[in-house]
Formats: structure tokens, sequence, C-alpha cells
């Protein structure tokens, strides 16, 4: 959330207030909160299901510009209980001007009727830090997806222990210092079969400090006035303990970190030779692409593969970041998102697993220009065969309230609605946020994204996690005739096999997908690999190239229902 000190000379304010108002325009915001879009009329592509859950948070402090209020809190979409439906971990923060006392992160089992319970005290999850990201993942290979939590302060690592329980593990766990951690993940970079962990660290914060907007009114400081912190890489030694060898693995910075802000966070494989690599989107920063060299070791070369800084050549205010095949070339592409007054970026993927600055090209710019965003996600939302975007917004800096916000007068001046684009199926969007009901129109403080299928009908839901520990659920309401879709589970051993590559052959055309819990900002998604199919009615042959860099090809099925792959029972390519 970087802002630059020549960002007002570079865009016009004319330009900056007329992307605001099409932005009103585009998602019916202009409305008074009672007479937003009722989305339980059906005529709107998602609709609120918020009512199942009722977080307990009364009424939001006004701000007191500490940074870190403006920054979390995010949230998990995970079957914890391993009974076939999507539970929900949401990441609270202290009320402002308490940043000492406890707000426990909330977990929420779902039922077979679809409703939520609170199960927190007997979960044991009810961690009391100061939260900001989560990350899931099988760190034992038990079976059972464990928890890291990212916070301000000290983070916490949860061991499942298969009965609805977790065990708080941070002690024995290697996992040390108290750096404000924002987005996290797991992934398996050295091909040995345990997850290891990467965590983004965002800057020192200084408690004293004091910020003024152009008018003199104090305002939250931008991360330019602090320093940065190098991320953190944990080995995992196999008995789910961590070792640190961020230094031994080629990403210790001579600077200390001080040129690194780190928001946002994935692992996968995006130079396609077998090996996972790590892109982090820096605050004010170049970003960074850590390239995996298969020895233990890493390379950056963001700068060189065109995904550090915009066309422009300059560095952005990077957040949330997406990945996925938008364009249906079989290579894949990056969306992030970015402060008001830049544009988020959509880096296409090109031949030899470079990258390029593409976002005009594609329809995308203009209707972002006006809002800072964050968490992010590609994601086919009416299972027509092709990628979506949805976007959650929120300042980090004061600006005019817009109609429809209704936090109270200090944190209306933060509130912005968000946003969801189509893909025409050439890998241009459109803005259809005018049709996803009070996903788009309510006028909020919105941070964490995380997508899966809550309701098990076969198309993707939305959970969302606001800057006044508030929690949203949006059930996908697109129409579902004649729009057929796959859901695979790739598993190595008995767990998720995250960083896994998953292609899908027909004889019309091929889909590419990730298994990536961790991408958005500070939230994880559901790891089972979506794919929309529309009119397709039979997949040829499934083929997965695991995260040890190895290629198997599985039988094809029918469509709308899940499969599940495991490594080793299928043809080795």
């Amino acid at each position: 959330m970087q802002k630059s000190a020549n960002t007002h000379e570079k865009i016009a304010v004319a330009a900056v207030a007329l992307a605001i108002g099409a932005v009103l325009a585009a998602t019916g915001c202009a409305a008074p909160d009672e007479q937003r879009p009722d989305d339980a009329q059906g005529t709107f592509l998602f609709r609120e299901v918020s009512g199942a859950i009722e977080p307990a948070v009364g009424t939001w402090p006004d701000g007191t510009f500490a940074v870190p209020e403006i920054t979390g809190g995010g949230v998990a979409l995970w079957d914890y209980d391993a009974d076939g439906d999507l539970d929900i971990l949401h990441v609270r923060f202290p009320p402002p001007g308490q940043p000492n006392a406890a707000a426990p992160n909330r977990l929420y089992k779902q039922e077979l009727d679809g409703s939520f319970t609170d199960v927190t005290d007997s979960s044991g999850l009810g961690d009391p830090g100061y939260g900001q990201g989560v990350a899931v993942g099988d760190v034992d290979n038990d079976g059972d997806p464990d928890l890291f939590v990212a916070n301000y302060g000290l983070d916490a690592l949860y061991l499942n222990n298969g009965d609805g329980t977790f065990t708080d593990a941070t002690a024995r766990s290697g996992i040390e210092g108290d750096l404000w951690s924002s987005s996290a993940t797991f992934c398996d970079y050295d091909a040995d079969g345990l997850l290891d962990l990467y965590v983004a660290h965002y800057l020192r914060f200084d408690p004293v400090a004091i910020c003024l907007d152009p008018s003199g009114k104090r305002d939250f400081c931008g991360p330019v006035r602090f320093d940065g912190v190098a991320d953190t890489l944990y080995r995992n030694n196999g008995d789910a303990s961590f070792t640190d060898v961020t230094r031994p693995a080629g990403l210790g910075l001579r600077d200390g970190g001080r040129s690194a802000k780190g928001l946002g966070v994935i692992c996968a494989d995006l130079t396609d030779d077998g090996l996972v690599d790590i892109y982090v989107a820096n605050d004010g920063k170049a970003n960074f692409f850590w390239i995996n060299r298969g020895d233990g070791t890493f390379v950056e070369q963001a700068l060189i593969r065109g995904v550090a800084v915009n066309h422009d050549g300059s560095p952005e205010s990077s957040m949330g970041i997406s990945v996925g095949d938008a364009d249906g070339d079989g290579v894949l592409d990056l969306f992030m998102t970015h402060l008001y007054g830049e544009t988020n970026t959509f880096y296409r993927g090109r031949g030899g697993r470079m990258f390029s600055d593409r976002t005009a090209a594609v329809g995308l710019g203009m209707d972002d220009l006006a809002l800072t965003g964050f968490g992010c996600g590609f994601f086919d939302y009416d299972n027509d065969g092709d990628l979506d975007l949805a976007v959650v917004n929120g300042r980090v800096y004061r600006g005019p309230p817009l109609p429809g916000a209704s936090l109270g007068p200090f944190w209306n001046e933060y509130a912005e609605p968000n946003l969801l684009f189509e893909n025409d199926g050439t890998g241009r969007f459109r803005n259809v946020s005018d049709r996803a009901g009070r996903f788009t129109s309510r006028v909020e403080l919105t941070r964490g994204l995380a997508f899966g299928d809550l309701d098990d009908d076969g198309d993707l839901d939305l959970a969302l996690a606001n800057g006044n520990d508030t929690l949203r659920i949006y059930h996908n309401n697109a129409p579902a005739e004649g729009a057929h879709w796959l859901r695979v589970r790739a598993l190595t051993g008995p767990r998720d096999a995250i960083a896994a590559t998953v292609r899908l052959v027909t004889g019309e055309r091929s889909f590419l997908g990730l298994v990536l819990p961790g991408a958005s900002y500070i939230s994880s998604s559901d790891p089972r690999v979506h794919f929309g199919l529309g009119s397709i009615q039979r997949i040829d042959s499934i083929e997965v190239r695991w995260p040890d860099g190895s290629r198997e090809s599985f039988a094809g099925s029918e469509v709308d229902r899940q499969v599940v792959l495991r490594q080793g029972t299928g043809v080795i390519r």
C-alpha cells in the first residue's frame, strides 16, 4: 500500500474522479444500504448468506492510525474434519486502540444442512494473536490439514489431531520471531515429500510515527516510512518441526530485507520445469520471482522474467496475487492488485516462461484505477470454461465517503465496493459488477478473499474477511443450465498435492488448473481444483505434474462430479 511522493503528479485528479463515478455506476453502490439489491430474489450472480454465521463483532471503534489496523485479516475455506464439506476459519485481530487485547480467531463447522456452528472453543483454534494471514497444509503427512496463522507478532502452528481438535505446536515447531507476518503458503520446494513453509513479512512498524494527508489531517502512514523485513523460508524436518533455511536457500537479502515489504505470496511451477517457484508481491518495491534451481536454492529473476514492475518500469503497491490460464493457451498468467491511482496488473504468460504486462489489452485497468485492491482470484464463476476474476477492495488512505458506505464516520472514508469481471472466452474481461448483488454493491473495507464450493452444488462460492472483523459469505447464484464442471482432488500420499498442475484433455480443448490454496491475499482457498467446462460432457484424460516434477496420466471422467487422483496410481509419462 505504498503511496509514492509523485503519484498525484502522475495520475490526474480528474481521471480518478471519473473512475470513481464509473465504479459507482458499475457496482450499483450509489444506493443507501436499505435499497441495495435483494440477493435473496435470485436475480443476481451471488447471494449473500452471511446470516448463517454470527461473528461476535460489535461496533468497531474508530482507528488510531496504527498501520496493522488497516491490513488484515484473512479467511480459510477447508475441510478440517474430513466430513466432505468446507468449513471456515476467520482470522481476526484486536479492535483499534487495543493492540494487546485478545481477538481469538473463529472456526465455523459446516453442518449437514448447510448451517454453521462456532466450534472455536472445542477445537483449540482460538489463536489470540494480532491476526493477519492463514495457510493450510498437512505438515505431518497424517491426512489431516494443519493450520499456520500469520500474526503481527508471534505466529502460530496448530496440528490437527484428527478428532476435531488441534494442538498448538508453535513452541516445538522451530517457527520463531515476532516479525509482522502477512501472507504465508505451504509447498514442497525441495521435493522431499514434506510441506515446507514460506512466510511473507511486511515491515517494521513504529507505533509512534505520525503521518498526515495532503490536507493536514492525520492518516495511516504509508510503508515508505518504515523499513521492510526479509521473508522467511522454513524447511520441514519431517517431525512437524521446521528449520529456517532462508539464507542457505539464497533468499537472504544483503540489505537485511529493507527492500522487501511482502504482502502476497504463491508457490507454483511458473516456469514449467517441474520445480516449484515462489512469487512474492512487494508493497511499493519490485516484486520477487524466486526461481527454483532444483538443488535447494533459488535465484531471483522477476525483472528478466517481466514480473518485477509494470509496463512503465515502475514498481507498484502489490498486495494480492492470482494465477491461472486466463486465455486458454496452456500457459499460466498472473494478476496482482494495487493501490488506487495504479491499475491492477495482468501479466500474460509467454513462451519461454516469460511474462508481459497486458493489463489494458485484456480490458482491465480503468475500472480499478480509483480503488485499492487486496484479495483477488481467477475462478470460473459461471462454469462456461474460462476464468473470470473477482477483486475485493478497501482504501488505506482517507478519501471522500462513497454512497452506500455504512461503517461509521471514521471507516466510511476507507470503504469501497468490490469488483467482478467476466471473461469473454478470449482472455478479455468486462466489468459485470452490476450483476453481482451485494458482493459488489456493499461498500466496505475488505481484505481476505477465499474460493470454494461451500454448498456443494458444482460452482464456486466466496468468503470475505472485512477490516472490522466481519465475515461475509456469498453463494454462487449464476445460471447453471448447460454449464458443466469437474472438481479434481489430487493427493500425494495422504495429503493434498499443493502446487501440482492438473490438465484436463477433451476432444475440443484442454484446461489447466493448479492445486493452489495459498493465493489471493492472506487467505486460503479449497485445495480441490475446480474446472468449468461449458457444454463439454466428457473428459478424455487427466494429466498431473506432481510437485516432485513427475508426470502421470489418468483415465477420463464423466462431468459434474468430483474425482480423486492419487500419485502413483496413474500411467507415468
